[in-house]
C-alpha cells in the first residue's frame, strides 16, 4: 500500500508540472500619441498688475492760516477748473484792494502832472514801483483768500468745516483729476527694448466685470529697481465716462506685437525634476524615441511657443511618454 501511495503521488507531480510549463513574458511596446511641431504667428503680450491712479491730484489750501468763511463743494462733487471751492476772511483782501485802487489814482495823477512837467521822473517811477507791488500783493491775496480748483476733477477729501481756523496742517479739499486716469505699470526688464512710448494697452478691473478699456503708455521711466528688475511705464487712460476710480486693482496687457515662431501642444514639454529645464520626446522615423532640450516661450491657451531646439515638421510625443528613455520604440496610437 505504501508503495501503491508513492507511485500514485509522483505520476501527480510529473503530471501538474506538465501542465504549466513557465514561458518569458514578451516585452509591451508602447503606445503614443503624437502632434506636429508646426509655425504659426504667435502674439507677444504680457499681462501686469496695477492700481489706477488720479491723473493729477491737487490739495487745496491758502497760503497762511485764516478763518474759513465758505466751503462751497462737499466730498463726491465734480468741479471744473477755476470753480471757487472755498473763500477764507477777507479782512486782509479789502484792505489790499483799498492801497491798490489808492495807488492806482495816485499814479494816474502823478502821471498827468509829469507829462506837464510838474513831477520829476524819478519820483513818477517810484509811484509805479508801489503800485506794481500794491497790485502784486493785492493779486496774491486774492488767490489765498478765495480758493479755486486749479483743475477740473472729483472732491476727495474735505478736512475742514464752515467756521474752522485753517491751520496749515491737512488741506481744506483734495481734487483729484480723474479724467484722464493714469497707471504705473512696473514692467519687467526683459522687456525694456520692446516698450516704446505710445504702445497701445488694454486693462480690466475687478470691479467692472466684462470691461475693457484701452490706453497708451506715455512716458517711461529712466531707472529700474535693483530688488524687483522692473522699470515703470506710465499708461494713460481717457476714461470719458468716468467709470475708472483712483484706487482700482487693474490688469494691464501690453502688447509687443507678433512673432513667427515654432509651436506644440503644452502636453508635449515635459519638465525634468531637479533641474528645471524642458525637453520634449521625439518620434524618430524608426519609431524610436529621443530627448531633446528646448527652450520655450510663451504658453497660450493649450500650446507652448519654443524658442529653440526644434524645428518645424518634428513630430513630438504628446501622450504615453511617461518612463520612457532615449532609443525606446513605440507604436504610434492610431
Amino acid at each position: 500500500m505504501v508503495l501503491a501511495l508513492c507511485t500514485l503521488l509522483s505520476a501527480c507531480g510529473q503530471q501538474k508540472t506538465e501542465e504549466t510549463p513557465a514561458f518569458p513574458a514578451e516585452p509591451v511596446t508602447p503606445v503614443v500619441s503624437v502632434a506636429t511641431a508646426v509655425r504659426q504667428q504667435v502674439p507677444q503680450d504680457a499681462v501686469y498688475s496695477s492700481t489706477v491712479q488720479a491723473n493729477v491730484v491737487n490739495n487745496i489750501a491758502p497760503q497762511s492760516g485764516g478763518r474759513i468763511q465758505k466751503l462751497n463743494v462737499e466730498v463726491g462733487d465734480f468741479v471744473s477748473a477755476g470753480q471757487i471751492l472755498a473763500e477764507m476772511d477777507r479782512v486782509q483782501l479789502d484792505q489790499a484792494a483799498l492801497r491798490l485802487k489808492n495807488d492806482e489814482t495816485e499814479l494816474a495823477r502823478v502821471k498827468q502832472l509829469q507829462a506837464e512837467g510838474g513831477v520829476s521822473q524819478s519820483d513818477y517811477e517810484a509811484l509805479e514801483l508801489a503800485f506794481n507791488v500794491s497790485k502784486s500783493s493785492y493779486e496774491n491775496l486774492q488767490e489765498n483768500t478765495i480758493l479755486r480748483a486749479p483743475v477740473g476733477g472729483v472732491i476727495s477729501a474735505r478736512n475742514y468745516d464752515r467756521g474752522d481756523m485753517y491751520t496749515m496742517g491737512q488741506p481744506i479739499y483734495t481734487v483729484q483729476q480723474i479724467t484722464p486716469v493714469k497707471l504705473l505699470v512696473a514692467v519687467s526688464e526683459t522687456d525694456y527694448t520692446r516698450v516704446k512710448r505710445g504702445d497701445k494697452v488694454s486693462l480690466t478691473v475687478d470691479a467692472l466685470p466684462g470691461k475693457t478699456f484701452t490706453g497708451s503708455i506715455i512716458r517711461l521711466y529712466p531707472t529700474m529697481d535693483a530688488a524687483t528688475h522692473t522699470f515703470n511705464a506710465e499708461v494713460r487712460v481717457a476714461n470719458t465716462n468716468r467709470e475708472l476710480r483712483p484706487g482700482m486693482y487693474a490688469r494691464v496687457t501690453v502688447d509687443f506685437g507678433a512673432h513667427d515662431s515654432i509651436v506644440v501642444p503644452d502636453a508635449a514639454v515635459i519638465k525634468q525634476q531637479g533641474s528645471g529645464q524642458r525637453v520634449v520626446y521625439v518620434l524618430e522615423p524608426d519609431n524610436t524615441v529621443s530627448i531633446r532640450m528646448v527652450t520655450p516661450g510663451r504658453h497660450f491657451g493649450t500650446s507652448y511657443e519654443i524658442l529653440s531646439g526644434l524645428d518645424e515638421g518634428t513630430q513630438v510625443l504628446t501622450g504615453g511618454h511617461t518612463n520612457l528613455k532615449s532609443g525606446d520604440k513605440v507604436e504610434v496610437r492610431k
